[in-house]
């Protein structure tokens, strides 16, 4: 792969108020989680976060269990809905918008845009055998919007006729009313009895309607299903969806986990506490503020997220699914606030970084396709990769080894839950639930922190523009760990920086500009004698390269140096490594930019150069990949280069 191109990002616009469509996002822990929470012993390390592949196929998902999300950790995946759904080829929002698939037309698994009930479940069973529990997203307020068309199985149906359930007139609210804007505030009954942008509302308020939706849920928990995410949920009647609930729970030997979307806004007649007692206390709610706050953090001064967590408005930890964004937040759907989105470029990878470090709630990793934050109907409802059929063009289409992702062009898959920043920390949170706590703060009063959990992990997030570089007290036992954020840990051996703690829990770190550092008891290389020296090493099979660069750049750009190999970010402009400037090199607008950093010894590498902004905004480099080969194991050497 030449990657001579531009990718473009853009920071995340002023999200407008919609009460459009909701959409997926996050579930809640398990014992798992609770038991980190209050500190119980664990007889096994816990699987305590998990991704939102949003509109992925079934064939696609089970594969992505096996190679990535199994040994990466991840409790869980949420998927799309895989019930039978409206079908939008032309019109309002099509082709094929992406919530064409929260209309439902049945409960129906027989064919989805994700897949058919045989491929369903052969991806529960495999997502099952290597660890990873599916959670189903459940639309279960409502049906489809409009007077009726033919659905994702070629079926037709009806306003207020959907025969495959079936559901007719009286299974719905009637006389029918709308939501208006200001029921929020003063009418709970209005926001839950009456349509939601013209969706056709179910009366769940019969045992009917109630015993439908049970039946739905307790085939999906029968086929191996760990839990839901219920859509809507705010407008739902608390009394209702906790009968629900309970029918399921009554049915099967296995409770699933209930998480809900429950939008929280000051003030509103709506409330996420009014279902904190659903299920005996069980169910979990997603926390909505928790973006809002990050974002506005993320966009100001890091050193406040000291006291960050339930004192801040936040739902309790052990009630509340955290989570960055979302897909309905990516677009401005659902009001609520500022969300960051992968379109921030290096500081949505340090949110995510934070995110996982810290103990709060059960997060959620966002999983996207490429969007446009254009702010037309047409983005905003753009469907994921799609065949002139309406198929989704899945990222593992093609019998390929490896997922077509890191594509940021419409189009494209993005799969932020394989940037190594991200995917690491999943293993990092792991290490750490045992200690649901945050010792050994540091701060510089403004965008770098660092913390530490206790003897099982530590982080450091720089979020300025200059290295940050100093001796830090971990907390953790003496010893050599990987960075998990720059390498992976690989048959013991670390691909890239090897972190020294000595006896007493020091350790000297440099961090690079917009970058973070990661260690914890799970990424352990070896072991270091009490009093050996601190700092930075090459691992073993490995040799110390530095390459410096002289560029030009712009007020927010920084230099990142990117390859084919996994250190250098197999051409992942999320994944580069952060350069610093060269103190004393400025000549006009030229500087000399200069990394240093271990890779694997004697192999022949390619790479490149690029600028990025605090929007994510990428330049590539012209003309060719640059090639090296590394020293021999142990050595060292510079390259030393110009921009082109």
């Amino acid at each position: 792969m030449t990657p001579d191109h531009t990718l473009a990002g853009a920071h995340a616009p002023a999200r407008k108020r919609s009460r459009l469509l909701k959409g997926l996002q996050g579930l809640a822990a398990l014992s798992a989680l609770a038991a980190a929470c209050v500190g119980h012993a664990q007889t096994t390390t816990p699987r305590t976060a998990f991704v939102h592949l949003l509109e992925w196929k079934w064939t696609d998902v089970a594969k992505e269990c096996e190679s990535h999300l199994g040994p990466k950790g991840f409790a869980a995946v949420q998927v799309s809905p895989p019930n039978e759904h409206n079908w939008i080829a032309t019109g309002d929002g099509a082709p094929f918008p992406w919530w064409m698939r929260y209309q439902p037309v049945s409960y129906s698994l027989d064919r989805s845009r994700s897949g058919n009930r045989a491929e369903f479940v052969d991806m529960v069973n495999r997502c099952n055998a290597v660890g990873v529990g599916i959670y189903v997203d459940a639309v279960i307020n409502h049906m489809s919007g409009g007077d009726g068309g033919s659905s994702s199985a070629g079926n037709g149906w009806s306003h207020h006729g959907y025969p495959r359930v079936p559901y007719g007139t009286n299974d719905f609210h009637q006389p029918v009313c709308g939501i208006n804007s200001a029921d929020y505030n003063n009418d709970a009954w209005r926001v839950r009895n009456c349509e939601l942008s013209g969706l056709q509302d179910l009366n769940t308020g019969t045992s009917y309607v109630r015993g439908k939706i049970a039946d739905y849920l307790v085939d999906l928990v029968n086929i191996g299903v760990k839990g839901f995410r219920v859509d809507a949920a705010k407008h739902m009647d608390p009394a209702d969806l906790g009968a629900i609930v309970d029918a399921v729970n009554g049915r099967v030997a296995n409770k699933p986990y209930w998480y809900l979307e429950v939008i929280q806004a000051d003030g509103e007649a709506v409330q996420p506490s009014q279902y904190y007692g659903l299920g005996g206390g069980a169910v979990n709610v997603l926390e909505f503020k928790y973006g809002t706050k990050i974002s506005e953090k993320f966009s100001g001064k890091l050193a406040d997220l000291k006291t960050f967590g339930e004192s801040w408005g936040l739902s309790p930890s052990g009630k509340g699914v955290a989570f960055i964004d979302n897909h309905d937040k990516q677009r401005g759907h659902g009001g609520g606030g500022s969300y960051m989105t992968y379109h921030w470029g290096a500081p949505y990878d340090l949110a995510n970084v934070f995110m996982l470090a810290w103990p709060y709630g059960y997060p959620q990793v966002m999983s996207s396709y490429a969007f446009v934050n254009s702010g037309t109907q047409f983005d905003s409802s753009y469907g994921p990769p799609y065949n002139s059929d309406g198929s989704t063009k899945g990222p593992w289409d093609g019998g390929v080894s490896a997922p077509a992702c890191f594509n940021q062009n419409r189009g494209g898959w993005v799969c932020e839950h394989r940037f190594r920043p991200i995917a690491n920390m999943v293993g990092f949170r792991n290490a750490t639930a045992a200690n649901w706590t945050v010792d050994n703060w540091w701060d510089n009063g403004n965008n770098q922190i660092a913390f530490g959990r206790g003897d099982k992990g530590f982080v450091v997030i720089n979020k300025e523009g200059a290295t940050l570089s100093r001796s830090f007290a971990t907390g953790l036992p003496a010893g050599q760990y990987c960075d998990v954020i720059g390498g992976d840990l690989v048959n013991g051996a670390c691909t890239g920086n090897v972190i020294t703690v000595v006896s007493g829990g020091a350790a000297n770190i440099a961090v690079a500009a917009n970058s973070a550092a990661a260690i914890h008891v799970g990424a352990k290389v070896g072991s270091t004698d009490p009093g050996t020296g601190t700092g930075t090493t090459p691992a073993a099979g490995t040799a110390s390269v530095t390459f410096k660069v002289t560029a030009s750049t712009v007020m927010g750009q920084n230099l990142y140096v990117v390859g084919d190999v996994t250190a250098l970010g197999v051409w992942t402009p999320a994944n580069a490594v952060a350069m610093s400037v060269v103190p004393g090199t400025n000549a006009g607008q030229q500087n000399q930019w200069t990394a240093t950093f271990p890779l694997p010894s004697a192999t022949g590498i390619q790479y490149k150069y690029i600028k990025r902004d605090g929007s994510g905004n990428t330049t590539w480099e012209s003309g060719s990949n640059r090639t090296a080969t590394t020293a021999a194991s142990g050595g060292s050497q510079t390259l030393t280069d110009t921009w082109k």
